[in-house]
């Protein structure tokens, strides 16, 4: 039996008049009667009761109608899921990243853009100070950021990659000529500390309060920006630990990246709205769990020695 033939037997069994049935589904009467007739042949016994006056189903015609209906809705549920998600996948997506990330999860990027030619891809930056601004006002799907994340209203991906941190000091200063350094260090200089929305806990993973001594990490003056922090470093007054991808972008004469051999690792996986999810970030949640298990591709993922404390 075609799906179309169940259909039409489906909807008589609703309407229980064959010009209403045909008018339902855009065919003529004719190709109602004819269709009903091929299935009664086929089955071998009578659907429907047909007088002048009225059309009622048979005892027989009961039983298909219940055991057809079940399995015609879900095929077409399945139908309309599929062209949901096909659409879906034809729009745009909007990918957060901070600094130069976006390097870090290219291979990512790339098999998104392989299975979803379709789609627009844009990629927009995230403020560390202000992670989860951007997803909440809608700016952006998916933010790819460090972990852990501990919000109720966002959900988080697997983790796409690692990402070592530095000590960013300026070029003059007196751990200036190490070539690495220890978080105990940090006890002995004030550090950066961000001014915005960022919870307490999400910047601990960055940069501790305290050493694993015990000491306090003191806060030194507070940035909004990426190179507002480097502006501050390079003056002498704060040291910070920085990503190493970022720092291996930025080198400068003014300022000094020192590996720091028992740093926090940052580990980044994809977040987005919980109530906001769609087709298309669950296409790229796909594409991450895929990817991730590929070689890192940025040279910032590697811990490196030297003076500069990053090689590229």
């Amino acid at each position: 039996m075609e799906l179309r033939d169940i259909e039409i037997f489906l909807t008589l069994t609703e309407e229980l008049h064959f010009g209403r049935t045909a008018e339902r589904l855009h065919v003529s009467q004719s190709r109602v009667s004819q269709s009903i007739k091929q299935q009664e042949r086929r089955i071998g016994g009578g659907l429907f009761e047909r007088t002048s006056r009225a059309v009622r189903l048979t005892p027989l015609g009961e039983r298909l109608r219940d055991r057809l209906r079940a399995g015609y809705d879900e095929i077409i549920s399945g139908i309309e899921e599929a062209t949901a998600t096909a659409r879906g996948q034809a729009g745009t997506l909007t990918i957060g990243t901070m600094a130069t990330q976006y390097q870090s999860i290219r291979a990512v990027l790339d098999l998104f853009r392989q299975r979803h030619p379709q789609c627009e891809l844009r990629m927009r930056e995230i403020l560390p100070v202000d992670p989860f601004g951007p997803l909440r006002a809608g700016s952006i799907d998916v933010g790819i950021l460090w972990q852990p994340v501990r919000e109720p209203d966002l959900t988080v991906g697997p983790v796409l990659h690692h990402e070592d941190l530095v000590l960013a000091v300026a070029a003059g200063h007196p751990l200036a000529g190490r070539h690495e350094v220890e978080l105990e260090d940090l006890g002995d200089h004030p550090v950066v500390h961000p001014e915005g929305p960022i919870p307490d806990y999400l910047w601990e993973a960055h940069t501790p309060s305290t050493t694993p001594a015990g000491r306090p990490i003191r806060r030194g003056l507070g940035i909004t920006t990426l190179e507002e922090a480097f502006r501050a470093i390079a003056d002498g007054g704060v040291v910070s630990p920085i990503g190493s991808d970022a720092a291996s972008t930025r080198q400068r004469g003014d300022i000094v990246f020192l590996p720091i051999t028992d740093g926090p690792v940052l580990h980044y996986a994809p977040v987005w709205r919980s109530g906001g999810e769609t087709a298309l970030i669950r296409a790229f949640v796909r594409a991450a769990a895929e990817a991730r298990t590929r070689p890192p591709s940025s040279p910032g993922s590697h811990r490196t020695g030297g003076a500069s404390g990053i090689s590229t």
